[in-house]
């Protein structure tokens, strides 16, 4: 028998229900153990916005009587307070049986049950699965993909004017493909702040000849950046294969022409002003309600990509706090992209210019994909795509 100090002790990571198995399995337990016992390895707080005291009270209630635990406003036990925000604390198995215990539960706490059940799935991951792009295969969640950017305007911030003419953006679109690129997205109207916007008729005169170009000369998916339905619906006649909106369906028309077309779509969180009651908070109630009417529109949820929309409608501390958190998005379930290549909060952190951003965006993409992004959207395509790689093996199994 070891005696005191000889023993090893340490703790051990354990961040969901299959990492929780295979530690249980080392030790040697059997299958029937680590199905058990798993759930009770992983801790999960999960908030809940905007309940009524009765609903708080149960809640709360259900919660201790499993061994776990929930916050709430002081005020929710006398109902001086209209509403509360909940912080349950518990175990995947406490939540469990929580579940259950809600779906005999008046006052709505059976669907919120539900809702509940739904986002800790969708925590847990999702198995890989090939994405149709109107005839172009992706797979999502085997490793990550690379969208390399396509500017074909004269005032994009970082690489405006060095692609306008078809010839030059078409070499680069190929050039982009033989260093890896999964995705090509051109876009013809740059978002960059204080841009000048161009309408619909002169964004389709620099993309659409640019896309006929492009979309014969690579195999791989050509993204359409745009948020207006009329170029949208031009670039799918033409081919394009993704539509990547940054207004997430605002235009009218835009999810008609995306589900006529049966396309794939990039919803971008973006608002104007940077006021949040809660950030995260506020961002996943934006996806839950543009997913929402993206399926009424139409369109499969399997085929929505979301993206926080870094550099939009947030200051370089809100973006730098989305990185931070971004694997609070997986509780939405759908493929998460990310565009940080050369944005200006790696600017703001290194005090550096545009054009000395690459190591600051290999690190927002390296986090990015350890936090659970499936698509990284950059310029550098060759640096990247090595970046995407290496984390890929540290993430990664197989």
């Amino acid at each position: 028998m070891k005696m005191g100090t000889e023993y090893e002790v340490r703790v051990v990571t354990v961040a969901n229900l299959r990492a929780a198995a295979e530690e249980i399995r080392s030790v040697g337990a059997d299958d029937p153990g680590c199905r058990i016992m798993a759930p009770k390895a992983v801790f999960r707080a999960v908030k809940i916005r905007g309940l009524s005291p009765v609903q708080a009270n149960i809640l709360k209630q259900e919660m201790l009587s499993k061994g776990g635990e929930a916050a709430v406003s002081r005020g929710v036990i006398n109902h001086s307070v209209a509403e509360t925000d909940v912080l349950l604390l518990g175990t995947l198995r406490q939540y469990e049986e929580l579940v259950r215990k809600l779906r005999l539960q008046p006052f709505g706490l059976a669907r919120l049950g539900e809702e509940i059940r739904r986002v800790l799935e969708n925590i847990e991951g999702r198995r890989p699965y090939t994405l149709d792009c109107r005839g172009r295969q992706l797979v999502i969640g085997e490793r990550t993909l690379v969208m390399g950017i396509l500017n074909v305007t004269p005032d994009s911030f970082s690489d405006g004017g060095r692609y306008e003419t078809v010839e030059a953006a078409k070499a680069r679109a190929i050039e982009m493909v033989a260093q890896g690129a999964d995705i090509i997205d051109i876009g013809g109207e740059s978002t960059r702040p204080g841009h000048t916007p161009v309408d619909a008729a002169e964004e389709m005169r620099r993309v659409l000849p640019v896309l006929e170009a492009v979309i014969p000369a690579v195999p791989v998916p050509v993204s359409i950046d745009t948020s207006k339905a009329a170029v949208a619906r031009a670039a799918l006649a033409a081919g394009a294969h993704i539509v990547n909106d940054q207004w997430a369906l605002r235009d009218e028309g835009m999810a008609e022409a995306v589900a006529a077309a049966g396309a794939p779509v990039v919803l971008m969180h973006n608002q104007k002003g940077t006021a949040y009651r809660d950030l995260m908070a506020d961002i996943i109630a934006y996806f839950n309600e543009r997913i929402a009417f993206a399926v009424s529109a139409g369109i499969p949820r399997e085929r929505i990509i979301i993206d926080p929309g870094i550099g939009f409608g947030k200051t370089p501390e809100q973006n730098l706090e989305v990185m931070r958190r971004l694997e609070e998005l997986n509780a939405l379930g759908c493929p998460i992209l990310i565009g940080t290549s050369r944005k200006s909060f790696i600017g703001y952190a290194l005090d550096l210019p545009v054009s000395e951003r690459m190591e600051g965006t290999a690190a927002t993409v390296a986090v990015g994909i350890m936090k659970g992004a499936d698509i990284v959207r950059v310029h550098d395509v060759k640096e990247m795509v090595r970046v995407a790689r290496m984390t890929d093996a540290l993430k990664r199994k197989g």
